[in-house]
């Protein structure tokens, strides 16, 4: 039972965003992809960002956001920065400056956190 929950805990998050991403684009607000295969490549390579600024944050150098505002803040920056550099790698994905990245990585995060509460996934 322990292996189905840590691939859906794996799994889900990354078809949460993938369709969060999808559903930005279609609102245009500066974030755009060609069709869900798009959104579902932009949700893996953004996932896997994250994962090494996180792997060299906290691992390498030994810096914790800790909670609250500040970190909230930190981390929306963080992950449109790495919406911004998403749109270099993946086909079908265009970000149209810094507002459109800030939109969609709220967007995601607000989906995330939808998603722990009805969850409790990210515990």
């Amino acid at each position: 039972m322990d292996l189905i929950q840590s691939i859906l805990g794996f799994l889900i998050p990354f078809l949460v965003a993938a369709v969060i991403i999808f559903i930005v684009s279609k609102l245009n607000l500066g974030l755009n992809v060609t069709g869900y295969m798009a959104a579902v490549i932009a949700a893996i390579v953004i996932a896997l960002v994250t994962g090494v600024i996180n792997w060299l944050l906290v691992g390498v150098l030994g810096i914790t956001l800790g909670g609250g505002l500040l970190a909230a803040i930190i981390t929306l920056i963080v992950a449109a920065v790495v919406l911004m550099i998403s749109d270099k790698f993946v086909p079908g994905m265009t970000v149209k400056g810094f507002k459109g990245a800030i939109i969609a990585a709220i967007a995601i995060g607000v989906g995330y956190w939808v998603l722990g509460l009805i969850t409790g996934i990210f515990k």
